[in-house]
């Protein structure tokens, strides 16, 4: 039972600080008013009301230790990702906070975002996204040398056929080998390297800031997903410096148009 109640604090603590508030707020009128009211009927059991309405406050403040330090590892969260400048930023953190930043990257893009908070592998699933009723399975390799090959694509893609997911995305930190790209193709599995997600991590900061509707009503619509087109300089190649129109929801599209502003 010890071991159950230390699991349950430790998820707390990975949750929004809300969930432990409400949690101990629901035991707290459990113990201290619901029970002594159900069992006052006997003298017996009225003691025993008594003894739960003694220990509510201990209980709800048990449940509600987590709750500081749930708000404390989602301000970490936040603030990991808004100092994020480079790619080579990003390979320098620890492979769980790589995990971190990717799920609050996607968190600010509007999905309900759950982690993998055991300490194992879970089947090759590091995150879960849910959005639109849509489920996508998510998972990150925080490589900085080596690339990311064919089999571990392969891989995800039957671990989303068995999952009945919508899609499958694998985000990392480097690159992903051509045979990994050939096989993506034309299959719900989107790739995410280091470069995109730099692109992305930049993308949610922005996003931060309050939109107009005016400026909102004034940018197009992209043809293929119906989201919003949204300007983006080029940062590489021929085109370096030129301003474009790109898809919001990216990585999931990637349509682009020239931008006329």
């Amino acid at each position: 039972m010890a071991r159950r109640n230390k699991n349950l604090l430790y998820v707390l603590m990975k949750r929004h600080w809300w969930v432990s508030v409400i949690i101990a707020g629901v035991v707290y009128l459990l113990l201290g008013f619901v029970v002594p009211y159900l069992v006052s009927d006997s003298i017996i059991l009225q003691s025993i009301g008594m003894m739960f309405q003694s220990i509510a406050p201990i209980a709800a403040l048990i449940f509600l230790l987590p709750a500081p330090i749930a708000a404390w590892h989602s301000y970490q969260k936040r603030k990991r990702l808004d100092n994020q400048n480079s790619v080579e930023s990003i390979r320098a953190l620890s492979w769980k906070e790589f995990e971190e930043l990717v799920a609050e990257a996607y968190r600010r893009q509007g999905y309900q975002v759950i982690e993998n908070d055991t300490a194992g592998a879970d089947g090759g699933i590091d995150i879960r996204l849910k959005k639109n009723g849509h489920i996508h399975i998510v998972q990150c390799k925080n490589w900085r040398s080596q690339k990311v090959g064919v089999s571990i694509i392969r891989e995800m893609y039957g671990v989303m056929v068995d999952e009945e997911a919508s899609s499958a995305i694998v985000v990392c930190s480097g690159i992903f080998t051509q045979e990994a790209k050939n096989f993506s193709a034309n299959k719900p599995l989107y790739l995410v390297d280091g470069a995109q997600l730099m692109e992305l991590v930049g993308q949610v900061k922005k996003s931060k800031e309050k939109i107009t509707p005016e400026k909102t009503e004034s940018h197009p619509k992209c043809p293929l997903c119906g989201n919003t087109l949204v300007p983006r300089t080029a940062m590489k190649g021929a085109n370096a410096g030129n301003k474009f129109y790109g898809c919001s929801s990216y990585p999931k599209c990637h349509y682009i148009q020239s931008y006329n502003g």
